[in-house]
């Protein structure tokens, strides 16, 4: 079954249709004769909410097996073909979705949705022990380099624990443990496929120079005999009150350049008017150089290296307002934190100016204009709204609503939000390293036994 394309008020002329195969796929389509490519973007319905305790990061150790090669391709083959063809691929695992993309020079989009229906039919055929523990040691590797093993870079897991309850389906990031990924067995893989990689759990959208009725044959002569799955359990309720109800705090004494201070803010679900408020909020107090806490911290009172305020969207649990600030030179962090409370009461009593309101909704105007110009961009916007809410179409009138938001609106999230008693704050503490503290003790011993000879 297909919808017409029928432009929608504020889309800028976009449109997109919608089809829907006799196993459950749902199917969108985009038509864009600019450039000579075709995107293809596949949202399975699955990420970390929908695990469970001791088998963490199962969704993203997933991502990485779904590289490994299916039945008709062996190996590392999804790439060589794609990149041998031109194109570029890539996946990844968030809370609330995983979602794999190729953008291809537009007469090799039959390969694509080839490659893509072999993995989604048959990806159980060529699942063996050494692809898992292949793909179990890189994502442990990633682990390793994008959080362990960096500055401040278990921020971001240990800000989320704090945010969301222990029992709360959002409480882990989608990384997962060691421990848990130690623990998955090549069945719970198995499993995890045959319940989330069906096709009655998945949205696939095309955008680009594309012959809408040859792309829809494709894509029935490939997906179409895909068996649906039925076993797909919903992910555990994320709802929260609305307020934390006292500030979290925790400090982190870590080898890192600088002290820092980070906080995370409950703020409303992604989908609503007073998520897109929020938005617009965090833009004017922390959205690049011309923000109300970088002129403060970074400008004015030179107390701060960097200052940052932004919004992180998500539809099955509050979203989260992430604020981070590194300190310069010797620089408190308290003194950091009180500036940063009065900028935020001073805001949540005024408001945003009319040139701030302006600003921040052409600064967020233009980063929508930006991923919807782009076919890669539009094909995972309209994933996303298809998936999360139900109607691709949502993703063309964005910008429209971001711009309907009254300065109002804005304030009257700040009000309510935007404080101390709603956050999880975090602050880094720097050690000296190792080596340093060593070489210092051994200079001060030369110092003591020059002064003694003095």
């Amino acid at each position: 079954m297909g919808h017409t394309a029928t432009e929608q008020a504020g889309s800028g002329g976009l449109t997109a249709t919608e089809h829907r195969l006799a196993n459950g796929l749902r199917v969108v389509l985009s038509e864009d004769p600019l450039t000579p490519v075709a995107a293809v973007c596949l949202w399975y319905d699955v990420g970390s909410r929908h695990e469970v305790k001791g088998r963490t990061g199962l969704a993203h150790l997933f991502e990485h097996l779904m590289f490994q090669g299916s039945a008709q391709v062996k190996g590392n083959g999804h790439f060589e073909l794609v990149q041998g063809a031109g194109g570029s691929l890539n996946g990844t695992t968030s809370f609330e979705r995983t979602n794999y993309f190729e953008t291809m020079p537009a007469h090799e989009l039959e390969l694509a949705l080839w490659l893509e229906a072999d993995r989604m039919g048959s990806l159980l055929t060529a699942l063996d022990d050494e692809s898992m523990e292949n793909q179990r040691d890189v994502v442990k590797n990633e682990r390793r380099q994008r959080y362990d093993n960096v500055p401040y870079g278990t921020a971001f897991e240990r800000l989320t624990a704090m945010a969301y309850p222990e029992s709360h389906p959002y409480h882990h990031t989608p990384i997962g443990s060691m421990a848990d990924l130690d623990a998955a067995s090549l069945e719970d893989a198995r499993a995890f496929f045959r319940t989330y990689y069906a096709p009655n759990n998945a949205v696939l959208s095309i955008v680009g120079d594309i012959d809408p009725g040859q792309t829809l044959a494709w894509v029935e002569k490939y997906f179409g005999s895909i068996p649906s799955h039925d076993g797909k359990r919903p992910p555990r309720d994320g709802t929260l009150p609305e307020i934390i109800g006292g500030e979290l705090r925790e400090v982190v004494q870590e080898e890192v350049p600088s002290r820092a201070l980070m906080a995370a803010y409950r703020l409303p679900h992604d989908g609503t008017r007073e998520a897109d408020a929020a938005d617009l909020a965090l833009t004017v107090l922390g959205g690049g150089e011309s923000s109300r806490l970088y002129n403060r911290l970074v400008r004015r009172d030179r107390s701060a290296v960097a200052a940052g305020f932004g919004l992180l969207r998500l539809a099955g649990a509050p979203s989260l307002g992430w604020l981070d600030v590194k300190t310069s030179g010797g620089v408190e962090v308290p003194a950091i934190e009180s500036a940063i409370d009065e900028e935020l009461a001073r805001f949540a009593a005024e408001g945003p100016t009319p040139e701030e309101m302006e600003r921040a909704q052409a600064q967020l105007e233009r980063e929508w204009l930006d991923r919807l110009a782009t076919v890669s961009g539009r094909a995972d916007e309209l994933c996303r709204f298809a998936v999360l809410f139900g109607d691709p179409q949502l993703a063309l009138t964005a910008v429209q609503r971001v711009l309907e938001i009254t300065p109002q609106e804005v304030q009257a999230v700040a009000q309510a939000r935007l404080r101390p008693d709603n956050r999880a704050v975090l602050v880094y503490e720097p050690t000296e390293p190792a080596e340093t503290a060593d070489e210092a003790a051994d200079d001060a011993a030369d110092n003591d036994e020059e002064e003694a000879a003095r």
